[in-house]
């Protein structure tokens, strides 16, 4: 096969290809095309992307570590900083779901460790299809089961997250993760190769074939053949994971690192020449060195696996010693493969003969960036038409309400979170299940919330604005639970960007972050692109999954969305509008997804945050629910589901508008919360303050759930439609 084949096939456009010898003034060899293939990749390069991510806000008064580096990182107080990033294993989850979501959380556990910081929790965002298909089940098993085998063995608790269900995502789930982890500022490592000399040591799990062509899998569309791409997944081991993690941490202390990188996408080839990019240097690699468990490994095999649990450390010279008692300790793989240069090349000997030597700028920095041509998508014109008039309102609302309430979207996802450990470490204080988790930082009084989302319906409609809701309804999330929303990263899930629809969706997303980002003051300080979200000609919604995390000075102000106390007044903060676009309650009762997402003023939603945050932190709210998907019906609902006993709500309101509208509308910048009557003025006075409306709308208490003359059932009821919902669609309780 000739060279330039073998560069096709490997994704390497014909320019591309031509551009490299171009530059090289030769013909690459094939470990050498493998390698610039992978780099070039969609996956690695964001070759499509990287114009429009520049738009990103990424500083801040908090912000220690913007976008690119292994993750970003924010100031919370006391000499400490949290570290975080989501990252998407979308491809292999759907080919090999255990082990693609398995090796999604170990890879983005990495990213943590990286940095110098230990991992505390994570969070995950899933999409998946129609629950009705047999594969839809098999894949929701697959997943949820990967990722609460490697959380659960490595001792990291995932402690809250989001699933959605659409057509769409029949042939391309997604699987996206959060990390965090804790450091102290001045501890902070990076991923650079730096000084001369200085040795370069791979410390982990031996060298296999698995993973090969990973991120040019990742950088693909899907067709009829996924299934045969099994040999591209990842197999992850959270128990050496482990030993790895306590081993880093250890050796972060003794002074000997100068850089470090996990070997993800691209394995030992991203993590090599990355470290050299950003340091202005260059490597050497013995291919000889590289612990290997499979006989007979060529150095393309070698350079383009992606085994987990590897590390390439760059160690200070004349410290080898030290760092290599540690992995002894540790009883971790480990060897030094070569070293820093000055000359900013990649070179790769094996038998003492160069198989490669690549300039690290043509890897790197020349990879190609593509301005795509993009275009508004035609299917707007059909699917932003709603006709209301024609929409009749259920004569039987409490039958829609437990529609709702028992759908795959809304109903009780504890199938799922109950197979995570949340509580491992001690230090979850709010767990799944409520607007944010909680996690508490020991020995101080800071306690930071996490929290993520995505109406990728929203987003279908209008991805500006929809993109946009992403990043305001976490802000609200994090606000209602009592934290003060700090820095977000994001995960951008889209079809295949060559078509111009797809990057019109793409760029109008990105300025829908940019926007709500700007104005809310919660910087992207990381994050990952996904393309090539596709089966055949069959897109996924656009989904830009945002997570935030925000900070709580006093633990004790925590709150969740459950009712507390009978005979507290039931209080909205915000106004209800006509809102039924994209909306929980046409796609559940009207099998509709039309109209235009709901209008969001993001001055409005900084009025509802500072409300909040401000009546939290004087002791005012005994519970407090943002109003999103589902409307007043079913935040009211779910406020009433108080774990440790449901309690009844009577509302009296009028809002002055068609009756399904009322239960419904996903109208935003709302927030229910609840508070003790003799309390009331004290709201009012800070509503007022930040010129927000606020309804005092009914009172807790009793066993029933009314909602004036629409809604009246016992609140069991509405809670065994919720409760039950998931488990009995899905069929895989069990």
């Amino acid at each position: 096969m000739s060279n330039a084949r073998f560069a096709l096939e490997r994704g390497l456009s014909q320019a591309e290809y031509e551009k490299i010898v171009g530059d090289l003034g030769r013909e690459p060899n094939q470990t050498e095309i493998g390698i610039l293939a992978a780099m070039w990749s969609e996956h690695c390069s964001y070759k499509s992307s990287r114009t429009h991510l520049k738009r990103f806000p990424t500083t801040g008064e908090r912000v220690i570590q913007g976008p690119g580096e292994n993750a970003g990182v924010v100031d919370i107080g006391d000499g400490l900083c949290a570290v975080f990033k989501m990252e998407s294993h979308n491809h292999p989850s759907y080919i090999e779901p255990y082990q693609g979501a398995a090796t999604g959380v170990g890879g983005i556990l990495r990213d943590i460790f990286t940095m110098g910081a230990r991992p505390i929790a994570l969070l995950d965002s899933l999409r998946f299809g129609n629950p009705a298909l047999p594969k839809t089940k098999y894949l929701v098993d697959g997943v949820v089961s990967g990722i609460a085998g490697y959380g659960n063995c490595i001792g990291i608790p995932t402690v809250g997250g989001e699933v959605y269900f659409e057509d769409c995502y029949d042939g391309n789930p997604l699987v996206n993760v959060f990390a965090l982890g804790v450091s102290n500022t001045s501890n902070i490592f990076r991923g650079l190769a730096k000084g001369v000399g200085n040795p370069l040591m791979y410390v982990g799990s031996k060298t296999g074939r698995d993973g090969i062509h990973g991120a040019v899998m990742a950088s693909e569309t899907f067709s009829a053949e996924a299934e045969e791409k099994r040999p591209a997944v990842q197999v992850g081991d959270p128990f050496t994971e482990k030993l790895l993690l306590e081993a880093c941490l250890e050796l972060f202390k003794t002074g000997a690192v100068v850089g470090i990188q996990d070997m993800g996408a691209a394995g030992l080839t991203s993590s090599s020449t990355e470290m050299a990019s950003r340091a202005g240097t260059g490597v050497t690699l013995n291919i000889d060195k590289i612990p290997i468990r499979e006989m007979g490994m060529s150095p393309y095999e070698v350079m383009l696996s992606e085994s987990q649990e590897r590390m390439l450390i760059v160690v200070e010279k004349g410290k080898e010693g030290v760092v290599e008692k540690i992995f002894e300790k540790w009883d971790l793989d480990f060897s030094t493969i070569g070293e820093v240069t000055g000359n900013r090349v990649l070179n790769i000997t094996k038998g003492g003969a160069t198989v490669a030597d690549l300039p690290i700028e043509l890897i790197t920095e020349q990879a190609p960036t593509y301005d795509r041509p993009y275009s508004r998508p035609s299917y707007l014109d059909r699917s932003r038409i709603l006709d209301l008039d024609s929409i009749p309102v259920p004569d039987d609302l409490n039958s829609a309400l437990l529609s709702i309430l028992s759908s795959p979207n809304i109903s009780n996802k504890k199938w799922i979170y109950e197979q995570y450990d949340h509580m491992v470490r001690a230090n979850t204080i709010c767990p799944p299940g409520t607007d944010a988790a909680v996690i508490r930082i020991k020995g101080t009084r800071i306690a930071l919330g996490l929290t993520v989302n995505c109406n990728s319906r929203y987003c279908y409609l209008d991805p500006f604005t929809g993109s946009m809701i992403s990043v305001a309804e976490c802000a609200r999330n994090l606000a209602c639970s009592g934290a003060m929303p700090l820095a977000l990263t994001d995960c951008l899930n889209f079809g295949n960007p060559e078509k111009t629809d797809i990057m019109w969706q793409f760029k109008r997303s990105v300025d829908g972050i940019s926007e709500a980002a700007a104005v809310l003051s919660t910087p992207v300080v990381s994050g990952n692109v996904s393309f090539y979200n596709e089966t055949g000609d069959s897109a996924i919604y656009p989904t830009p999954t945002v997570a935030m995390v925000g900070l709580i000075d006093d633990y004790k102000n925590t709150t969740t969305q459950w009712f507390q106390n009978e005979g507290d007044a039931v209080v909205m903060i915000g106004d209800t509008e006509v809102e039924l676009g994209g909306s929980e309650y046409l796609k559940t009762v009207h099998n509709l997804i039309a109209g235009a997402p709901p209008r969001l003023d993001l001055n409005k939603e900084l009025d509802l945050i500072a409300v909040l945050k401000e009546s939290i932190d004087a002791g005012l709210l005994h519970s407090a629910h943002d109003l999103s998907e589902g409307g007043l019906g079913t935040a009211v609902s779910e406020s009433c589901f108080n774990p440790k006993a449901v309690i009844g709500v009577k509302l009296h309101l009028d809002f002055g508008i068609r009756e399904d509208a009322t239960l419904f509308s996903e109208t935003q910048s709302r927030a229910l919360v609840s508070v003790d009557k003799a309390n009331l003025s004290e709201l009012q006075k800070i509503a007022d303050k930040h010129s927000t409306p606020m309804h005092v709308i009914g009172e807790v208490g009793g066993d029933r759930l009314r909602i004036k003359e629409l809604v009246d059932m016992p609140v069991e009821g509405a809670f065994r439609a919720w409760n039950t919902g998931f488990e009995t669609k899905l069929k895989t309780y069990g």
